[in-house]
């Protein structure tokens, strides 16, 4: 059996190799895969290459999650599976990192030069093809900002390089497939390094832009940042906190790009997620004559504030710039921050202070030892935990399409880079399989919160983070049903007397039986007092996940859901 080292030298100079190099160079040191053998010549190159690790993931979902995962905060990741099978399951992940601007690269592997041949002149239908050779990659071209077919070694590099560079440029997944036998042809090198193209702006429209902000900006009673998560995206962080010092300006974020900026800090007011947003967020965004949307992905939470002030908003993002009902072509999101950061640092004397409306106070749940939990009892109760011990700047919490999502949301003091959640496109399911891409990406803990009827999709990838000694801890929020549905369909279900629709009910599972079928942990919590015992316990694992199954009632509707989902 030859060794690593003449594993490694039959392999380099090849378009395996190449392809593995240039994301090597991007900052890539982990690949997700599910095999399969039209993929196996390029899995095998990648397990001869030293500096990045193939880990193996237990479906397509879950592959594609953990690079979604990792990619949000490694500017980059990668997903490895099979043709058709495997690339249509893949599909979904790669849609939500192309509406949420995660640069992932799918990798495939089809049929081979001469079954290719077969199957078009005999018609021969090869194992997981449509019969349309092209057929994943017309899908893929779809969600992806490049898709290439690598059919000959002479032009694979460019197709490569091309890819690449658009990803990088446009922070967005890209799909490459290389035919079963051109893996391991051999190629040209690679020459220099890929970079993101900078386009630059039109001098004077940004002027006209920034101009037209500055000047509402400087009339407004309130004006308002309004973060979003394009900001991390292109790696505007600083600069966006530069203009939160200069100015004095308050800010918010969407709930996608929260944890955009250190939310300690006395001019963050809350995460904004319209109705279901903090007391002081709603009524700060309700006074506001000016808000100042920068870098945000505009979703339907946001429905009520687009409604009442879009003629009032400054909205700059990497696709366009629109000031009121004024758009300005050819205005950078990176070269409009500039801008307006100089403006700021020229004005003379002290930042501006601004006063906030009072707004009305959230009820709190009054909870004791042996209260039961619910939605915001284990929130408070699991963010005091976290707080007292000091473990904010250790973990990430990542937290599904769920009740959950908007009350962790209401959370103040978080640090920057702290809170996943994919909170746009909304997959159930991606909180537990994005965990393991976040630990390996991030190297923060990840402590999940995943709706039941989500987890059941992805529950297999805790054997994934179990195989790779991951101590992420995965809480399950166990009331048999989807809540956050239910709802939205009908929301007198949560009465007394109302009723869940017969689709929107849930199989009772044996959590605990579920953990020790993947060698993990497993923990129940119904009270305060069991949940507080559970966490004490789950924070001293070492290289072992946990899975804790949180019992709420199955009508505990949070308040903030409950705002969300009755605003007309």
């Amino acid at each position: 059996m030859p060794t690593k080292s003449e594993r490694l030298t039959s392999v380099t100079g090849t378009v395996s190799s190449y392809l593995i190099t240039r994301l090597k160079q991007a900052g890539l040191e982990h690949m997700f895969a599910v095999p399969g053998d039209y993929a196996s010549p390029f899995l095998q190159t990648l397990d001869a290459t030293p500096g990045i690790t193939r880990v193996a993931t237990i479906n397509e979902l879950g592959c594609g999650y953990a690079a979604d995962g990792y990619a949000r905060y490694r500017g980059i990741g990668a997903a490895c599976v099979q043709y058709g099978v495997g690339t249509f399951s893949l599909l979904n992940c790669t849609a939500g990192s192309f509406v949420e601007r995660v640069p992932v690269c799918v990798v495939s592997a089809s049929p081979k030069t001469a079954d290719r041949r077969l199957e078009r002149e005999k018609g021969i239908l090869f194992h997981h093809s449509t019969g349309d050779l092209r057929a994943d990659q017309i899908v893929f071209q779809n969600v992806t900002v490049a898709s290439e077919i690598l059919d000959d070694p002479g032009t694979a590099p460019a197709q490569i390089d091309r890819a690449i560079t658009a990803m990088l440029t446009h922070r967005r997944p890209i799909y490459i497939e290389g035919l079963n036998d051109v893996w391991t042809l051999h190629c040209e090198p690679p020459r220099g390094t890929l970079t993101p193209v900078e386009f630059a702006s039109d001098p004077e429209s940004l002027a006209a832009a920034v101009d037209a902000a500055w000047s509402r900006i400087q009339t407004a009673r309130l004006p308002i940042l309004w973060a979003g998560v394009e900001i991390h995206r292109f790696g505007l962080q600083d600069v966006l906190q530069q203009i939160v010092d200069a100015s004095g300006l308050y800010f918010t974020t969407t709930s996608l790009g929260k944890t955009v900026l250190d939310e300690s800090q006395p001019q963050f007011i809350g995460t904004y997620a319209g109705p279901a947003s903090p007391a002081l967020t709603r009524a700060v965004m309700a006074a506001t004559d000016c808000p100042i949307a920068l870098g945000t992905i505009i979703t339907d939470d946001y429905l009520d504030i687009m409604k009442s002030s879009f003629g009032q908003i400054i909205e700059v993002t990497d696709e366009e710039t629109r000031i009121g009902y004024q758009y300005y072509r050819r205005v950078t999101l990176k070269s409009f921050l500039e801008a307006l950061l100089a403006k700021f640092q020229a004005e003379s004397g002290s930042p501006y202070h601004y006063s906030l409306p009072s707004p009305p106070l959230d009820l709190e749940e009054i909870s004791k030892q042996d209260s039961p939990l619910s939605y915001n009892v284990f929130f408070r109760v699991l963010c005091d935990f976290l707080k007292n011990e000091r473990l904010l700047d250790e973990i990430a919490l990542v937290l599904g399409e769920s009740t959950s999502l908007y009350v962790f949301g209401n959370r103040f003091g978080l640090p920057r880079d702290s809170f996943v959640a994919q909170a746009a496109w909304g997959s159930l399911g991606h909180e537990t399989g994005c965990a393991l891409g976040v630990a390996l990406g991030s190297g923060k803990r990840p402590f999940v919160v995943a709706g039941d009827g989500g987890f059941m999709m992805i529950c297999q990838e805790l054997s994934s983070l179990a195989r790779e000694h991951c101590n992420a801890v995965v809480f399950v929020i166990s009331n048999t049903a989807y809540a956050i549905e239910q709802a939205f369909v009908y929301i007198n279900a949560f009465t007394p007397g109302g009723e869940f629709a017969p689709f929107d009910l849930l199989p009772k599972w044996d959590y605990l039986a579920l953990a020790k079928a993947f060698g993990i942990k497993g923990y129940r919590a119904e009270k305060v007092e069991d949940l507080q015992t559970v966490l004490a316990e789950v924070t001293a694992l070492k290289g072992v996940p946990a899975l804790v199954e949180v019992v709420v009632p199955q009508k505990d509707l949070a308040p903030q859901l409950k705002r969300l989902a009755t605003t007309p």
